[in-house]
């Protein structure tokens, strides 16, 4: 491990020693909206320029880096997140590279991708990069740090203790993007290239494209640091947002709200902002700063638990609607459909049955289109047909789709066995009734009503 990856574990556990093994909560009485002068509206800037060649030299300056650390194992698949099927057998880092190659094509620029993995995603990825050898895009590939797991007892780390495989060691949260940056080489051969700036964001996170009005406002204005951030939604509620504290503006995380916050936390009146984790950084800034160790983070204690014993990981932050017919695909590109009246997106509620990727394909013939439907909830062992189409009718009651184990096992005419499910209706007398309609049948039009 680097003597400087080394020097800021001990710089972590000495921080976690003085705040008990919590992540350190906010005074929440100092807590201010940031005002507009920080936050400023996509529609507010200064439109890119037009010319071409105006437009190369914008990108010319610009590396694209995703967060390639995460695994997904957790929604039943071995490797990369990134190499997940999104639509038509193209993954996220197809898509990913098809939107960077577009733009070098378009504009005769040199954008280059770089990939952070984790030692968890490192081989698998340097095996996967080799099919876009011919891709007009250079791809980079680094990893981040790390670090080992801490014991709760007494912080001692826990391959001292005989856990020596990957389970004693952790990837320490994507704001490890900018030492590893620094401490891979990567930043300075960048530097070198005459590349200037670098947009991070995660790479199962296909909205976040190079948008010209950023850049060119980041150039202008000689920003250091930019985050997208969207109007928070009921999606939203557990994720980061920005406050101005004790005169600075910093990204609260819901690990460091109080107990008796948490729900004033997730409320979308108070906090109407929502961290995208797309962030906008000035390359020299970062040396500068990595250099001089003035990084300072909040760190987050995440707790575990490894073969029984109780760890720690101390990490910082840097700052399913693909599949439905509300997005359209073009050279990489998610761009909305324009059918979708509605600017807001439905919410996407599926339970347990549902989380991992082969369950999740398994119970879908094919993807229920979503133009017409504001929400969706479904509990229990579901499944759905072909041309299945999701409607809202405003005004009526709540409806949850869910899963009743009494109900027997009906056949639909496609041949599928699957169990009828129980429609909760919340009306004023809270009925309950069984609608055999949703074991679903090819071309049913399945109303929700008012979710």
């Amino acid at each position: 491990m680097a003597t400087g990856v080394i020097d800021k574990l001990k710089s972590h556990v000495a921080t976690l020693s003085q705040i008990s093994g919590e992540a350190e909560h906010v005074d929440w009485s100092k807590i201010e909206t940031p005002t507009d002068e920080v936050v400023v509206p996509h529609a507010g800037l200064e439109p890119a320029p037009k010319d071409t060649a105006e437009i190369k030299a914008l990108l010319d300056k610009l590396v694209v880096l995703k967060l390639n650390g995460g695994l997904g194992t957790t929604m039943g698949c071995t490797g990369p997140k990134s190499v997940i099927e999104v639509r038509d057998g193209l993954t996220f880092l197809d898509l990913i590279v098809m939107q960077i190659e577009h733009l070098n094509d378009k504009f005769g620029s040199s954008v280059p991708l770089l990939l952070m993995n984790s030692f968890n995603t490192h081989d698998d990825t340097q095996k996967i990069v080799e099919k876009y050898s011919k891709a007009n895009v250079q791809i980079h590939t680094f990893n981040q740090s790390q670090y080992p797991r801490l014991v709760v007892d007494d912080f001692t780390p826990l391959p001292s203790k005989g856990q020596t495989g990957k389970d004693g060691w952790y990837p320490p949260g994507h704001g490890d993007v900018f030492p590893s940056l620094k401490n891979s080489g990567k930043l300075d051969l960048l530097l070198s290239q005459g590349k200037e700036y670098v947009f991070i964001s995660n790479s199962d996170n296909l909205g976040a494209i190079v948008d010209l009005k950023i850049l060119h406002h980041l150039i202008k204005n000689k920003n250091e640091f930019i985050m997208e951030v969207t109007p928070k939604t009921l999606a939203d509620v557990k994720g980061g947002t920005l406050i101005s504290y004790e005169g600075k503006v910093q990204l609260l995380e819901i690990a460091q709200v109080p107990e008796e916050h948490v729900d004033e936390f997730k409320s979308i009146e108070k906090f109407k902002i929502f961290n995208t984790n797309n962030l906008w950084v000035n390359l020299n800034a970062i040396k500068r700063l990595v250099d001089a160790d003035a990084l300072k983070m909040e760190i987050i204690p995440n707790p575990k638990e490894v073969d029984g014993v109780k760890v720690l990981q101390l990490e910082t932050a840097a700052g399913a609607a693909i599949k439905s017919d509300l997005y359209n695909v073009r050279d990489g590109f998610v761009i909305r459909n324009k059918l979708r009246r509605d600017p807001q997106n439905p919410v996407i509620q599926l339970g347990p049955e549902f989380k991992k990727v082969d369950d999740f394909l398994s119970r879908f013939k094919s993807i229920p289109s979503l133009l017409e439907c504001d929400g969706l909830r479904v509990d229990g062992d579901i499944w759905f047909g072909s041309g299945i189409k999701l409607k809202d009718i405003n005004g009526s009651e709540d409806l949850d789709i869910r899963h009743q184990e009494s109900v027997l096992k009906l056949e639909s005419r496609e041949g599928w066995l699957c169990r009828a499910c129980l429609l909760r209706w919340r009306n004023k007398s809270f009925l309950n009734f069984c609608c055999m309609s949703l074991v679903v049948f090819a071309g049913y039009h399945v109303k929700l009503y008012g979710f």
